[in-house]
């Protein structure tokens, strides 16, 4: 097989359990004016296309900032905000709403594409859009009357979720009616937002300039929880309260606490960044998450598989000592391992000896994509909670290959007559394993 064609099948293969996860949730996303405007908007719009067809139900809301200043302009208006937000006079509203409704039919165009030979081939896309969004006007503040400026009232999520069932995808704009009859203009965010929580969305997705959000190191930080994500918010504000970043945080930040377990900030420059984002491990853009994606807990039966894919190439290698799948499902309790996404990145097992109180760490092991981070220290520290609360005093573990990490961690070497009898009759002098021992404070 050719390195090309490997490097595919292992990218597929690795996308499965996420396609499994994803099957059938509801995502909204959003689609700024800005994106919109870019070169690679008709990747991301092909990437939509993808996410219909492996049984994702969407919900797209797209905004139009930049499409809606240049629109002002050309009709010579004045774009004015008050506190960051556009107050919308009549002359204007009626610049808006022109430009709304033709970027709606853009967008729906896109999205009825079936080109031979294009990522659309076949794509079928059944796009529905209507008067789902009830709005109300934002009124006046400090004197300033917003006119045509609105909020969002109320959400007919019934018939939303009514559609998406059918597999249908929505589309919203941000444009919303009043029950009096009236329109107004709605910020996207917030209408993406407030989809994202009233219809129980698995995940609200956004798009921005750079990969997510930025790390001193120049980095897209992976995962942020929602006081983590503050702290960035409030330093980009700082810098430009207007950003499309900046907008987009504040609305993942509000529906992470109101219940969205994930949003996702990935770059609208980059092709394929959602995919990458959305079915890979390490993605490509930022989280912003109510728990971590990763977490260390106890083995259950149905992770035996994951275990042992993770431990076999080690046993292979001469790493780890062999175990059957019946050993496994008979110990599968000693085991805690590190999940991510459903996929199993990390383990390690703990078999105590009461009597000389004493435990033995074993079958430690973690992904070879995620070895440089701190999941062996997570394992250890979950292992050495449980020994503590089993009332044991040492720790030990036998490795051929590992010695200087756990010296690093206070692991001391030992003889053979330091371990508990009943380990010493099955130390095997062959393999000569380093013993090595630490108390438990």
């Amino acid at each position: 097989m050719r390195d090309n064609d490997a490097a595919l099948v292992k990218a597929f293969r690795q996308s499965s359990p996420y396609v499994n996860l994803h099957r059938g949730s509801t995502f909204v996303v959003m689609l700024g004016g800005e994106a919109i405007d870019q070169d690679n908007f008709p990747n991301i719009i092909s990437d939509i296309a993808l996410l219909t067809s492996l049984g994702i139900r969407l919900v797209i809301v797209f905004g139009a900032r930049p499409q809606i200043d240049r629109g002002l302009a050309e009709a010579g208006l004045d774009g004015v905000y008050h506190k960051h937000t556009r107050v919308t006079d009549g002359p204007s509203f009626r610049v808006i709403k022109d430009v709304c409704g033709g970027l709606q039919m853009d967008i729906m165009s896109r999205l009825s594409m079936g080109l031979v030979n294009t990522p659309m081939q076949n794509a079928r896309i059944n796009v529905v859009t209507g008067n789902f969004v009830i709005a109300q006007p934002l009124g006046v503040d400090d004197g300033i009357d917003y006119q045509h400026s609105g909020r969002v009232r109320r959400i007919h999520t019934d018939t939303i979720h009514h559609q998406l069932a059918n597999g249908a995808t929505v589309l919203i704009s941000p444009i919303g009616f009043s029950v009096t009859g009236e329109s107004f203009n709605l910020s996207s965010e917030e209408l993406a937002r407030r989809l994202a929580i009233e219809l129980k969305a698995d995940k609200l997705i956004g798009f921005c300039s750079q990969r997510g959000v930025m790390g001193e190191d120049g980095v897209a930080i992976a995962e942020l929880f929602p006081e983590q994500a503050e702290e960035h918010l409030v330093r980009l504000a700082a810098r430009d309260p207007m950003s499309g970043t900046v907008r987009y945080l504040r609305a993942a930040i509000s529906s992470c606490r109101a219940g969205v377990a994930r949003s996702h900030l990935v770059s609208y420059k980059e092709d394929g960044a959602l995919i990458q984002e959305l079915f890979t491990r390490d993605g490509l853009g930022t989280q912003i998450v109510s728990q971590s994606a990763e977490q260390a807990r106890q083995a259950r039966i149905d992770d035996i598989g994951g275990i042992l894919d993770l431990i076999r190439p080690l046993e292979e290698e001469g790493i780890l000592v062999r175990r059957s799948r019946e050993q496994l499902e008979m110990e599968v309790d000693q085991f805690t391992i590190i999940e991510k996404d459903g996929a199993i990145i990390g383990c390690a097992a703990l078999y105590p000896f009461p009597e000389e109180g004493m435990a033995e760490m074993a079958c430690v092991a973690i992904h070879p994509d995620y070895r440089r981070g701190s999941r062996g220290d997570m394992l250890l520290q979950k292992v050495e909670e449980q020994a503590k609360r089993r009332g044991l005093t040492r720790l030990f573990i036998l490795t051929t290959r590992s010695i200087h990490w756990f010296r690093e961690r206070g692991f001391e070497p030992v003889d053979v007559g330091a371990l508990p009898m009943g380990k010493q009759k099955l130390y095997n002098y062959q393999r000569r394993s380093k013993i090595m021992m630490k108390d438990l404070v």
